[in-house]
C-alpha cells in the first residue's frame, strides 16, 4: 500500500500551554480503515482537525496525497471530507441544499444522480427536502457523512460518527463506511465503541495524553498483546489454592469455585494437558472449562492504564 497521509513530528500547543499532541508520526495507507481509540481529551480530535486544516500545527509536518497541507491547502482539503463530532448544521437549510452546497463549494459540478445515491445509501432519499430542524439526530448524524461525501473525496474522516446513534442506524453507517472503503476510500476513525473498532478496522492506534503509544494491525495487535485464559470451574470449593498447584500460573476466585489459568495460545506448548492431569492428581473433580480471550477494548485500556 501507498500512503496517502503522512504525519511526521506533529506537535500542538496552545496559548495557555496545553499541548495536545506530542511529536505524533503516522503513515496512513491508501484505502485503509484506521480506527484512533483514546479516551477524551487525548488529541484524536486535535488531530483530524490539523490534517483537515482547521487547527495550526504549532511543529511538524503533513502531507496528503504527497502535497504539504500548509503550502497546497487548496487540493489537500479537496480530496479530504470531515464529519465531526458536532452537529454543525443550519437548523432551516433542506437536506439536498446541504448537500449541493457542499459540493459547489470544493468546486465540483451538480451531478444529481450521484447525490441521489448518497442519500439512498444513508437511508435519506425520502427526507431530501426536509428541513434540518425536522430531523432527529441520528438522521443529522447521517447528513453530516453525507455532506461530506458530495465532493466525493478520497479520505474520509469520522469523529465520533456513531455519538448518540441507535444500534441499527449504527450497523447501517458501518455498511457504508465498508462499501466506501471498497470503493476505495481511505477512512479515519475515532470511536468510544471499541467493539466496532474490532469488528471494522484494518489497523488500530492509540493515542493518550497527546502521544501515539502505538499503530498495528488490529489482528497482530492482538496476537502480541492477547491473551487467552482457561476458567476451570471446579466440583467442590476451595478455600485456599493446593500446595500441589502453587508452583504453577493459576489464580483462584474469590469463590473458590473457578481456577484461572492464564496463557499465550502461541506457545507451542500451552501446557493445558498438563495442568488438567494436575488438577486430576490432586483430587480436584472438573466440573466445566471455559475458554476467553482478551478483547480489544482490554487491551485498549491496559495501554492507557500503563502510561499515565
Amino acid at each position: 500500500m501507498t500512503a496517502i497521509i503522512s504525519i511526521s513530528n506533529l506537535s500542538k500547543t496552545y496559548a495557555n500551554g496545553y499541548q495536545a499532541l506530542k511529536n505524533v508520526s503516522l503513515d496512513i495507507q491508501s484505502g485503509e480503515i484506521l480506527a484512533l481509540l483514546g479516551p477524551n481529551g487525548a488529541g484524536k480530535t486535535t488531530l483530524i482537525s490539523i490534517v483537515c486544516g482547521i487547527v495550526n500545527a504549532t511543529g511538524g509536518k503533513v502531507t496528503v496525497a504527497g502535497r504539504d497541507i500548509v503550502q497546497d491547502y487548496r487540493l489537500t482539503r479537496s480530496l479530504i471530507g470531515l464529519v465531526p463530532q458536532e452537529l454543525t448544521l443550519g437548523a432551516f437549510d433542506r437536506v439536498w441544499n446541504t448537500l449541493c452546497f457542499s459540493r459547489g463549494l470544493f468546486g465540483k459540478k451538480p451531478d444529481r444522480a450521484y447525490l441521489e445515491q448518497v442519500l439512498r445509501d444513508l437511508s435519506l432519499w425520502d427526507k431530501k427536502d426536509s428541513m434540518l430542524m425536522a430531523l432527529s439526530g441520528g438522521m443529522k448524524r447521517r447528513v453530516l457523512i453525507g455532506k461530506a461525501l458530495a465532493h466525493e473525496p478520497r479520505i474520509l474522516f469520522l469523529d465520533e460518527p456513531t455519538a448518540g446513534v441507535d444500534v441499527e442506524l449504527r450497523k447501517d453507517m458501518w455498511a457504508l463506511v465498508r462499501q466506501l472503503q471498497a470503493s476505495g476510500v481511505t477512512i479515519i476513525l475515532t470511536t468510544h465503541y471499541i467493539e466496532e473498532a474490532e469488528a471494522i478496522a484494518d489497523r488500530v492506534g492509540v493515542i493518550n495524553h497527546g502521544e501515539l503509544l502505538l499503530v498495528d494491525d488490529k489482528q497482530a495487535l492482538m496476537h502480541k498483546l492477547g491473551k487467552r485464559q482457561l476458567l476451570i470451574e471446579i466440583e467442590t470449593p476451595l478455600a485456599e489454592m493446593p500446595a500441589a498447584l502453587a508452583d504453577r500460573p493459576l489464580e483462584l476466585s474469590a469463590d473458590g469455585r473457578t481456577l484461572i489459568y492464564t496463557y499465550d495460545p502461541h506457545r507451542p506448548q500451552t501446557g493445558i494437558d498438563e495442568l488438567l492431569q494436575a488438577l486430576r492428581d490432586a483430587g480436584l473433580t472438573i466440573k466445566d472449562v471455559l475458554s476467553t480471550k482478551t478483547s480489544l477494548e482490554e487491551i485498549f485500556v491496559n495501554l492507557v492504564q500503563a502510561k499515565p
